[in-house]
């Protein structure tokens, strides 16, 4: 800060004698100022961690790939897998089934999406403490 601001900010909250009121407005603004960049790095600092949260919770969960062929099937997915896990970035492999079906109960009907996995590889790709505390 260079002493030409410093004594524009100093003249207005240091009032004179007969002028209370300018060092009372003055004071007045400096806190509301105050108080608003409080809140708003409270705020932001806030976002940031909910934020991160959210995205691992999500990630945790939700598959990052998906490989598939052009008619949505593969037939031959254990080799699929085998080459996919062979590559250094790649944690795990399982595959999945991803099909669409009709709900009703009570005269109410609703289309759903189903998605299955193996049981025996979903230790490998899901991460079960975020499903937990997503589920509860």
């Amino acid at each position: 800060m260079s002493p030409y601001e410093l004594l524009i900010g100093l003249r207005y909250t240091k009032a004179k004698r007969r002028n209370h009121f300018i060092s009372f407005i003055s004071l007045i603004s400096l806190l509301g100022i105050t108080l608003g960049m409080t809140a708003l790095i409270t705020v932001m600092s806030v976002m940031n961690g909910f934020h991160k949260e959210v995205r691992s919770r999500i990630l945790g969960v939700a598959s990052h790939v998906q490989i598939t062929s052009f008619n949505g099937t593969i037939t031959h997915w254990e080799q699929v897998a085998d080459i996919a896990v062979q590559n250094p970035q790649v944690a795990s492999a399982a595959p999945y089934v991803n099909a669409q079906g009709m709900l009703s109960y009570n005269q109410v009907v609703r289309g759903v999406i189903v998605r299955g996995i193996l049981p025996d590889a979903e230790n490998t790709v899901a991460d079960f403490s975020n499903m937990m505390m997503m589920g509860s």
